[in-house]
């Protein structure tokens, strides 16, 4: 069977791993393809550190577009990244009725729905495991694994620059600040790492995870995404004392069946329970937890970035196409899992609305009556109180600090306690709110 033709547009990280693994495999993937798969065409701007990579195995040129509109190409892998060049290329690349296989989460998350739709009507796979969670098969698990289950809530750690910086806060005790710095200085955080630490990255993958799983559009612009730039040492301290764990979650949740139906899509800080498998998650790596109503809970746990972990799931795409290239249109697996005439209608609830537990610190007088106040409240905006720590004041203060846990409750009603709390003369300055899952 002839070779399957790859462009590829990008020879950077990815690009290079993806290279480097698929000729290192060459003879394994053809017998799982069923066909040779080679790199024919690469594309990158910096030519001379495509040929070192390429070393004369490949054309090199510095026109994506050429690649993409080649009759000879059957394949393009985009590996460029962000949304402007990228999306001009995929859809060209369609247009020209080439299979895509990307990883380019962001591209997705925001014109996923357009791009779909475009590949759609010209009939061409766009495969894109790489885009979450790395080297960890995801995608594949939500749209064939799990097909059986109706699928209740994800948690994921999703981002491993922000799992890094909340695990070396705990073990060392340091503050946010330092250990950016220290995740800089070892290559896990960008020199602008705002899409990290502000969520947004968590925020892409979470979007296209909960689409996948729910069969929603893609819908970023609706969820809540908060980073970790806010957390402190303290409230990491104080959560390992009640027995939790702070981790950067992405959660995508179902709530209520009928016309009552919708989703939570939401990053935040969250306090998990330490016993919990996935709060044990250290340093760089990525878990995602999936529950099912037939399966329970499952967890899919490994490395969710670098150039080799990342380029098994770009290859093994890149297998599927293979195996599909030559398959009934009609008899593929959907690109969102579902058919795309079956795509809910189903709103992606505010935070407003979100309805889960919370933890909350606050800076208080000590002196009698103040927790009473408290207490009344919160019963006021039907919050019942799970468990608290109250702290000894420092010697010579008069000040201290009061963490409650709640019971599950709905977030309008923790932000309207809240601000009454703030205003009585008792309580000094703001309180942290972080929410906190159980996820069993």
């Amino acid at each position: 069977m002839k070779p399957l033709r790859i462009g590829l547009l990008g020879i950077g990280t990815v690009g290079g791993g993806t290279f480097d693994v698929l000729t290192r495999n060459a003879e394994e993937i053809s017998r799982r393809a069923g066909r040779p798969i080679t790199i024919t065409h690469v594309a990158d701007k910096n030519t001379a550190l495509a040929n070192q990579v390429v070393a004369g195995r490949a054309t090199v040129t510095d026109d994506a577009f050429g690649v993409v509109r080649n009759p000879d190409i059957d394949v393009v892998v985009e590996l460029i990244g962000g949304y402007g060049v990228a999306k001009q290329l995929i859809l060209e690349a369609i247009n020209n009725g080439k299979h895509v296989v990307t990883a380019n989460k962001a591209l997705l998350a925001l014109h996923g729905n357009e791009i779909f739709a475009a590949a759609r009507a010209k009939g061409v796979i766009v495969a894109f495991e790489a885009a979450v969670a790395g080297g960890i098969p995801i995608i594949k698990a939500l749209r064939e694994g799990l097909v059986a289950n109706r699928i209740e809530w994800i948690a994921g750690i999703i981002n491993g620059t922000t799992n890094f910086i909340l695990s070396e806060m705990r073990s060392k005790g340091l503050a946010f600040a330092d250990v950016l710095k220290e995740a800089q200085a070892k290559g896990y955080a960008e020199a602008d790492p705002t899409f990290d630490i502000e969520g947004v990255d968590a925020g892409h993958k979470i979007s296209i995870l909960a689409a996948l799983a729910f069969g929603i559009p893609l819908s970023f612009d609706k969820a809540h995404v908060e980073g970790i730039t806010k957390i402190e040492a303290i409230d990491i301290r104080y959560a390992e004392e009640m027995g939790y764990r702070i981790k950067l979650l992405g959660i995508a949740r179902r709530r209520g069946d009928g016309s009552d139906a919708g989703f939570e899509l939401r990053v935040h800080p969250t306090l998990i329970p330490a016993k919990r498998l996935i709060a044990n998650v250290e340093g760089v790596m990525n878990a995602v937890l999936v529950k099912g109503d037939a399966v329970g809970a499952t967890l899919y746990y490994g490395a969710g970035a670098g150039a080799q972990p990342t380029a098994s799931a770009v290859i093994a795409d890149l297998v599927d196409v293979a195996r599909l290239i030559d398959a009934d249109v009609n008899h593929r697996v959907p690109y969102l899992a579902f058919q795309p005439d079956r795509i809910g209608s189903e709103p992606v609830l505010p935070i407003d609305e979100v309805e889960t537990s919370y933890y909350l610190r606050l800076r208080v007088d000590d002196k009698p009556g103040v927790l009473a106040d408290i207490t009344r409240v919160l019963a006021d905006n039907h919050i019942s109180i799970d468990a608290m720590l109250q702290k000894e004041p420092a010697e010579g203060e008069a000040q201290t600090d009061i963490i409650l846990l709640t019971h599950e409750t709905i977030e309008k009603n923790v932000k309207r306690a809240i601000a009454a709390i703030e205003a009585q003369p008792s309580t000094r300055g703001k309180i942290v709110l972080l929410r906190l899952e159980n996820l069993a």
